[in-house]
């Protein structure tokens, strides 16, 4: 027997006024890890809002749990989603901030705490939990809101470009703890528009353009498919030449461009996921310093484009 469902989306549409965040989505997530993945623009954001209920559908329906999902109580209490946006009480410590939502919940102040430290304990965050948000960088303030979507120990994750701000170091950090969260039986619906992040956690995905379903199902169907379409990769170090000759050893690297005065370097690579672990080397063993890897978003859109025209008319209308 298949594992039930926890997620189950039925012809849903959402539009504002005249423009489709998305359109005529139905499909069922089960326990694990499901990856949601398409360019900047494909409704990614919006399909997350309406499952963990800050959105109502404009059509069809969405159930979490068994329920409606839209303002729902029993199905938030169950629930963590880590939007994409940052909104913090800047005055307050991480884990003050954590703790103070939590007492919101109703929760006791003892358990509060602990659970606040814990979250961010578990996301890295213990040695900087008591300082003020406003003085936390980018990618300490990603793992805060991620700690602030597991700290009541919910069912259901929704994440929201999580990597997003993270140095190669934090990125494999949180793709670790996301296979631990689908290895336990929790429901992780994560979302990213770079292929090999998705890959590195989970087979199942979900493939959105322009607010449609574009496909669903195993991963390695979509890279057998780009096996000869080359992407194109950004990469900001402090070390840029020595990253470009090491990665120009590589036999997936296809070309580099150095630009010095950024302290970044320009590439294209036909296996990303190879690419990926040659600069996990690069870090871990050569030594490298890398803050900043990220796929050109024109280069994906590009993708969605070349799988859209080779699996035909899977979008319905537009």
């Amino acid at each position: 027997m298949s594992a039930p469902a926890l997620v189950e989306l039925d012809n849903v549409s959402r539009w504002y006024g005249e423009v489709i965040g998305v359109n005529r989505i139905s499909v069922v997530l089960r326990p694990g890890i499901t990856g949601l993945l398409g360019p900047n623009g494909a409704g990614k954001s919006t399909l997350m809002n309406v499952v963990a209920g800050m959105l109502s559908p404009s059509s069809g329906t969405v159930r979490v749990l068994g329920q409606d999902s839209f303002a729902n109580p029993a199905v938030a209490a169950r629930l963590g989603y880590c939007m994409q946006s940052d909104a913090f009480y800047e005055r307050f410590t991480g884990i003050e901030f954590i703790e103070s939502l939590l007492l919101l919940r109703g929760w006791m102040r003892s358990r509060a705490r602990a659970s606040a430290a814990h979250a961010l304990t578990l996301l890295g965050m213990a040695e900087n939990m008591d300082r003020k948000i406003q003085t936390y960088s980018k990618g300490m303030r990603q793992r805060t809101k991620v700690a602030l979507a597991v700290a009541h120990n919910p069912d259901i994750l929704v994440l929201d470009e999580p990597l997003n701000g993270l140095d190669a170091l934090g990125r494999h950090e949180m793709v670790e703890l996301v296979r631990r969260w689908g290895a336990e039986g929790r429901n992780v619906l994560i979302s990213s528009h770079v292929l090999h992040e998705i890959e590195a956690m989970t087979n199942n995905i979900l493939m959105l353009q322009g607010g449609y379903l574009l496909a669903e199902g195993d991963v390695r169907e979509v890279r057998s498919a780009l096996k000869h379409h080359p992407l194109r990769v950004f990469l900001r170090t402090t070390e840029p030449r020595r990253a470009a000759a090491f990665l120009l050893e590589q036999p997936e690297t296809l070309s580099v461009r150095v630009e010095d005065a950024d302290h970044a370097l320009f590439l294209e690579t036909r296996d990303y996921a190879a690419f990926h672990d040659a600069l996990q080397r690069f870090v871990l063993d050569a030594g490298g310093d890398v803050s900043l890897v990220t796929v050109a978003d024109e280069n994906i859109s590009s993708i969605f484009d070349y799988l859209a025209g080779n699996r035909g008319g899977n979008r319905g209308p537009g």
